[in-house]
């Protein structure tokens, strides 16, 4: 399986009494999939997946395979503390009908190198699903190096990575281990774009729930290499990439996903957006349905 172009980190639609919005996970899928996004991840970080029970997980992946119906792949957020348990939720996810895992470096034990290395090849081998190494040290407290992403490339169930660490000299230590059996995907929204026109073949974002269309549009520009009109729609996005940073993700883009009618808030410990940010939210609201429009 080769991934690229966009995927987008699927938030978790909530009704009001806080259970899975099935209708609105619909909707936003629909939405996905009409504006041309290349894969969906289903209980990533933005998913909220750490405050899931079993029965929701499988659920809403099930739900999102049935409705996707091949079109696209679908990525399952498996990654947890302990490989053991990551296996399981790697098999957990496979039996929901997931075509990949994306599986987070084990969130706030700080393996060593090598520990990261045993890790990840013994979920390959015994998960039961193609893997997706995913890199995020600013949540997780655990920064998996070029070297052992080197380490891990070559195996046969490990099929790419997802970087969000945004500086260049990361990403140029990471080009030259791209090939046709591993994609290099970044996770970083602002930086993708120039890591795309680097050598990256996607991106998996959390912006893309309510731009898809200008995201689906950004990876073919970059993916064709017409840097200045892919620069240009980019910085058009620059004031919502700020705004998606002023409290914790998912907080700020559910408030954009709910001015949009899709879902209710969170669950605890994570709060809805402040009011003190209502009315960014309702700029960046209207500067999403415009671009958005411009694109249909």
């Amino acid at each position: 399986m080769q991934l690229s172009g966009s995927i987008t980190a699927l938030a978790t639609p909530f009704t009001v009494a806080g259970e899975p919005d099935f209708a609105a996970w619909s909707r936003l899928i629909g939405r996905q999939l009409e504006a041309g996004t290349a894969g969906l991840v289903v209980a990533g970080s933005t998913g909220e997946a750490a405050a899931l029970t079993d029965g929701e997980y499988t659920a809403l992946l099930r739900a999102a395979v049935e409705q996707v119906a091949g079109r696209v792949p679908v990525l399952a957020g498996t990654g947890l503390s302990n490989t053991a348990k990551t296996i399981a939720q790697t098999r957990l996810a496979r039996d929901g009908g997931a075509d990949v895992a994306l599986v987070v470096t084990p969130p706030y034990v700080r393996p060593t190198p090598e520990g990261l290395v045993s890790h990840y090849r013994a979920v390959a081998e015994a998960g039961g699903l193609p893997v997706v190494l995913y890199n995020v040290p600013g949540r997780t407290g655990c920064d998996m190096s070029p070297d052992v992403v080197a380490q891990l490339r070559d195996h046969e169930n490990i099929i790419g990575l997802k970087e969000a660490r945004g500086d260049d000299a990361r990403w140029q230590a990471l080009y030259p281990l791209a090939g046709d059996d591993f994609a290099l995907l970044s996770g970083d929204d602002p930086t993708f774009v120039g890591a795309m026109l680097g050598g990256a073949a996607g991106v998996i974002s959390v912006a893309s729930n309510v731009v898809p269309a200008a995201f689906a549009r950004l990876c073919r520009l970059a993916r064709s290499g017409q840097a200045g009109d892919a620069q240009a729609l980019d910085a058009r996005l620059a004031a919502l990439y700020d705004f998606l940073g002023v409290e914790p993700n998912p907080i700020p883009v559910k408030a954009l996903l709910a001015l949009q009618g899709i879902g209710h808030g969170l669950r605890l410990p994570l709060l809805p957006l402040s009011p003190r940010h209502a009315a960014a939210a309702e700029a960046m609201a209207a500067l999403c349905e415009q671009i958005e429009s411009e694109l249909k």
